[in-house]
Order: structure tokens, then C-alpha cells, then sequence
């Protein structure tokens, strides 16, 4: 009788094992069928091996989350490239930004804002004649203006080189507590006469101009005289090794090597390269240094490295001197020289001189 119960035994072990081969077949079958993707049932977020996103939008992972981030940095620095006024995107920038009206501009420029043309023809008349009322027009009242470097003579050589003695724009109280500093800029000039005059009133006085015998003078206490040569570049290395003479700086770089912070008075004789400069100065924004301005600008021709027609040439001119306007300088003194031909762009037009000596005061100086 036992030997008739083992095939019995047999039998139930057989079905149990086969109902558990199938059993395993169909879970291998349902896994492979998941993997190829065939109807997967919707996910929760869970990380899988698939690395393509899935169709419907997810909670970002973290992944997304950095590219996100990245993102924003990109937004932000350009919104700090991006020009004044706005442009581009419409979305309002965080608070990174000026106040509204014209911006503080920090660092360098790379070109000037053109002003609108004075008139629908774009004529050489109608821009001479805007920037000639311009250079005319006292724009803010001096009650102090210096007459120390005024001519009393009938020397040509004398030059009106003026200065506005007020004391809310300081440079009398500087003067007086001997604590200011005069940039003069010149080519070959031997009339020193108010550069003396403000040595011996108890300014600090630095001349530069490349014919200059030594690289540095002390002419007098308060009188040095450098062997350079201001201009809208720095001179290359190796060029300024062959040629000491001919020694250029731009005035960012002196102010560097020397470390002087602030000029109370600015004043240039250039010999037309006083454009190329003068746009030099506003691009670097230096001008935010400087307390007064005195300039001799010459316009028998266009000047150094200025070129165009006649009417874009007087627009140019007239943008630089705006340019000084929108950084606070008002214009308190004109002098217009009579001794010079009186040409304006090699034209005997409007009554117009071939020199102007023009002075500026910074109304935001302290």
C-alpha cells in the first residue's frame, strides 16, 4: 500500500512545480513587456533608467533645478548689458537698476550718443549754427571769474584762461587752504603764465607736454613739469622704449600712476587733438574727477582721427559738448579769439572764429 501512495505523492509535487515555473514565466513576461514599453502605467515622479523626460510636465527634479538657476544668472547679467532705457525683454529686472532718468553710466563706453541733426537737411549751416549759439551761451552765472590769466596786454601769446572763484563750487576754499590740484595739457606751449599764477596762489600744479627736457621738473614749490603727452591712447610699450619723447598717456592712466583721485581744474591747449580727448574722457567717465573745465577748441578743421562731411563733423563736436551738459557742466565763460583766422571748417561762415577758449564749472563738485 505504500508503494501505491508515492505515485500519488509524485503527481501533486509535479503540478505545484509546474504552477510555479508559470508563474515565474508570466511576472518575466509582465517585466519585459513593462520595460519595452508597452502601455506603462503612469508614473509618480519615481526615478527610472529611461533617461528621456516624460510627456507631462513633473515636479522639477533636482536637475532641473540647476538649469533653472543657471538660467537666472544669464537673466541677470543681461540685464546688466543691456542699454539704458530698456530694450529686449519686457519683464521688469529686479532691483538692480538706477532710478529712472539718465542712468549713471560706471566703467567704459564704446561711442558717443549722437544728438538728432539740427534740421531736416542736414546741412552744414544749420549744424554751424547751433553749435556756434551753443558755444556762445553763458549757461550758469559766475560772480567770481578770475582775472589773474586774463590778457592786460596786447600779446597774442596771452591766453583767457578763466576760473570760477564761487564758493559753492569750492575751488576758492581749495585754494586758500592750499589744497588744490591744476592739470595743465599742452604741445609745445612756453606760456606758463597761469600755471604760475596758480602755483602762487597754493595750487598744486602738474604741466604736461612732450617737449618737456627732462621726464620730470620741479620748476618751483608747487610747479612740476612732466615729458608726456596726453592723448586718447596709451602708447605701446615698445614705441614709447624708441621714441621717450614722444611719451603718450591717456589721463585715466596718469591719474592711476599718480594717484591722484580728483582734479579741481582741467585746462588743455591740444592743438586740435582736444575732440579726440575730450571723447576720450567721457567714454572712461573721468569727467566725474574733474571740478572745472578750460578748453581751447579749434574748428578751422575737423581735428585728429575726425573725419565725415562738414555737417557730421559740427554734430559730433556739438554731441561731445552736450555730453559734458548731461554730466553736469555748465558753460560760465566764452572767449572768442579774433586773432585767429576766421574760418570754421575752412569757410568763412557766420562770422565765426577759428579758436575758442570755453570754460566749465562742475555744479556737482564737492
Amino acid at each position: 500500500m505504500a508503494w501505491e501512495r508515492l505515485p500519488g505523492r509524485g503527481c501533486g509535487a509535479l503540478h505545484r512545480c509546474l504552477l510555479g515555473a508559470a508563474l515565474l514565466l508570466g511576472l518575466r513576461l509582465c517585466t519585459e513587456l513593462r520595460r519595452a514599453g508597452a502601455q506603462p502605467p503612469a508614473r509618480s515622479g519615481l526615478p527610472g533608467p529611461d533617461p528621456r523626460p516624460p510627456e507631462p510636465p513633473l515636479p522639477p527634479a533636482p536637475a532641473q533645478r540647476r538649469g533653472a538657476s543657471r538660467r537666472q544668472v544669464t537673466y541677470v547679467r543681461s540685464g546688466r548689458r543691456a542699454p539704458p532705457g530698456g530694450g529686449g525683454s519686457g519683464t521688469q529686472e529686479p532691483g538692480c537698476c538706477p532710478p529712472r532718468g539718465r542712468p549713471r553710466r560706471k566703467g567704459p563706453r564704446w561711442h558717443i550718443d549722437l544728438q538728432p541733426w539740427a534740421g531736416p537737411a542736414r546741412s552744414l549751416d544749420e549744424e554751424a549754427l547751433r553749435f556756434l549759439r551753443y558755444i556762445s551761451t553763458i549757461q550758469i552765472a559766475c560772480d567770481h571769474v578770475s582775472t589773474d590769466s586774463l590778457a592786460t596786454d596786447s600779446s597774442p601769446s596771452k591766453k583767457p584762461w578763466s576760473v570760477c572763484l564761487d564758493d559753492r563750487f569750492g575751488l576758492g576754499h581749495q585754494i586758500r587752504n592750499k589744497q588744490c590740484r591744476l592739470y595743465s595739457l599742452g604741445l609745445g606751449s612756453d606760456d606758463t603764465h597761469f600755471e604760475v599764477s596758480m602755483a602762487n596762489d597754493g595750487c598744486e600744479v602738474h604741466r604736461f607736454d612732450p617737449t618737456v627736457k627732462s621726464a620730470h621738473i620741479l620748476e618751483s614749490e608747487r610747479f612740476w613739469c612732466h615729458r608726456l603727452s596726453v592723448d586718447w591712447r596709451d602708447s605701446h610699450p615698445a614705441v614709447a622704449a624708441r621714441k621717450p619723447y614722444s611719451n603718450t598717456r591717456k589721463l585715466r592712466t596718469i591719474l592711476n600712476e599718480f594717484g591722484h583721485h580728483k582734479i579741481d581744474v582741467l585746462k588743455a591747449d591740444l592743438e586740435s587733438v582736444e575732440w579726440k580727448v575730450l571723447e576720450n574722457l567721457i567714454l572712461e567717465d573721468v569727467f566725474e574727477q574733474i571740478g572745472q573745465l578750460i578748453f581751447e577748441i579749434h574748428l578751422h578743421w575737423p581735428g585728429f582721427e575726425v573725419s565725415g562731411s562738414d555737417s557730421s563733423v559740427v554734430r559730433f563736436w556739438y554731441s561731445l559738448l552736450k555730453e559734458l551738459e548731461l554730466q553736469d557742466f555748465r558753460l560760465f565763460h566764452s572767449y572768442k579769439d579774433l586773432s585767429k583766422p576766421q574760418l570754421f571748417l575752412k569757410k568763412d561762415i557766420f562770422n565765426a572764429s577759428s579758436c575758442y577758449t570755453l570754460s566749465w564749472v562742475n555744479t556737482r563738485w564737492k
